[in-house]
């Protein structure tokens, strides 16, 4: 008797219902200093993952010049007081511990983990990196060729270059306009400008430690007070930056990139930062736009005309303002054909009512997502200081899931037609102009720069 194939339904199970999410138990205390201190527990690992904040980075000492919070934060972890560059790796190894330092246009940080045993010397580190970085001269000059040959490369990217102008035609005159030096202001840096940016922003009072792991709060704190209590310093004097500019009707700014086989496509408006009420609905509105991998733009350029691999859009939330941009890189042959799709999407959102089966769909993306990235120590640290450095609820996380659940299809157009600006929509092309000057024409107003970012016509 002949056996039969086993037979497979195509039927697509059902979802499971979602699992609820038990947040770790958090402990907040300020010191004496003004040092803010957050604790969470998180006991699957013998690990423990910290943030030292300071709430400042490039946009603050911009009039000086761009990108000295960044180079600053690079140049902290390479040496104090009391330990060179080389030390400072040992004792790291020694400890089975990983360390880093960044900034960026609002925020300076020291970020680190390692094993709960091992906290004490690790925090005690930490707090020396803060408080004694001692900016040595042959480390300064290594780091500052290395920024330059940075420099450098990065006029050879087109995302690059199409990032950079569209900040520049968003925020004008604001410091979120710069968003990296040119040559010859990373020629000019100083060692003692370092130092300055790091006396002024890395301070007690302008701090955020931020700590997830296996640890007891009330002995953790302990510990922080005995490291960190001692530490004394003001925070930077605010300061006032001009508005950014608000561009009226499409323009084109195409960046002449010589020899380019494919083109850059970034258009963008300004939009909101994450302490507004309409965050979580503009989330979800750009998930379903071209946030997510099956969303509507990634299904009509990628799979069904072929025109790109990676469209994306973004909701950009800064301290002070927001922006909202859609990219991708295309063929040469296909930018005013990408550019239709990009704004038919755009303006479908704004109106017509999303079905129900592709709001629910997105509303399950969004909220998987979010719950994914708290499974690990390092998600959670993620979270919690979203919370913190936005200043946003205390049931912030805890409601989250609930509210993307709540949004309706009306509140998506709502959304679109608040957020998604596309009658005012800046539209950047990186590109050889040869081959699309004529195609981007269609769509705005025309301005052309060179990649050094001198205008060459208008």
């Amino acid at each position: 008797m002949a056996s039969r194939a086993p037979e497979f339904s195509a039927a697509v199970p059902a979802l499971t219902p979602e699992r609820p999410v038990t947040w770790p138990r958090r402990t907040r205390a300020r010191l004496s200093n003004g040092l803010e201190v957050v604790l969470a527990e998180a006991h699957s690992i013998p690990k423990f993952h910290g943030e030292l904040y300071f709430r400042a980075g490039n946009a603050l000492v911009s009039s000086r010049s761009t990108g000295l919070a960044e180079m600053t934060a690079t140049l902290v972890r390479t040496g104090t007081s009391k330990r060179v560059s080389r030390q400072i790796e040992e004792d790291l190894r020694r400890l089975g511990a990983d360390l880093g330092s960044s900034a960026g246009q609002d925020t300076s940080a020291i970020g680190f983990a390692g094993l709960s045993e091992f906290a004490q010397p690790l925090l005690e580190l930490v707090n020396e990196l803060a408080r004694e970085a001692s900016f040595p001269e042959n480390e300064f000059e290594r780091e500052r060729r290395q920024k330059l040959e940075e420099v450098k490369l990065e006029r050879t990217s087109p995302g690059f270059l199409a990032g950079e102008r569209l900040r520049k035609i968003l925020f004008g005159a604001h410091p979120y306009a710069r968003v990296s030096p040119s040559e010859a202001q990373v020629a000019a840096y100083k060692r003692n400008d370092l130092e300055d940016v790091y006396r002024e922003i890395y301070t007690p009072e302008n701090g955020l430690l931020i700590l997830v792991g296996d640890f007891d709060p009330q002995s953790m704190l302990k510990t922080i007070e005995k490291t960190f209590g001692n530490w004394s310093g003001k925070k930077p004097a605010s300061k006032e930056f001009p508005a950014p500019p608000e561009p009226q009707g499409r323009r084109v700014y195409l960046v002449h990139n010589p020899g380019s086989v494919q083109t850059q496509i970034l258009a963008g408006c300004h939009a909101i930062t994450r302490k507004h009420p309409d965050w979580i609905q503009l989330g979800l509105t750009n998930s379903l736009y071209g946030g997510a991998f099956n969303s509507r733009l990634v299904m009509n350029i990628r799979e069904d005309k072929g025109y790109t691999y990676s469209p994306r859009s973004s909701v950009h939330p800064l301290r002070e303002h927001g922006y909202f941009s859609v990219s991708a890189a295309v063929r040469s042959d296909v930018v005013a054909a990408s550019l239709t799709e990009i704004f038919y999407e755009l303006d479908k959102l704004r109106s017509l009512p999303v079905p129900d089966a592709e709001l629910a769909d997105a509303q399950n993306y969004l909220t998987g997502v979010f719950s994914m990235g708290l499974a690990t120590q390092e998600g959670l640290l993620s979270q919690f200081s979203t919370v913190e450095l936005n200043e946003l609820p205390a049931d912030y996380l805890e409601t989250y899931r609930d509210k993307v659940r709540a949004i309706s299809s009306a509140d998506l157009m709502a959304a679109a037609r608040k957020y998604f600006d596309s009658a005012n929509m800046q539209i950047v092309i990186v590109g050889d102009r040869a081959q699309i000057e004529d195609q981007v024409a269609l769509f705005g107003d025309l301005s052309i720069f060179d990649n050094q970012g001198n205008l060459l016509a208008s």
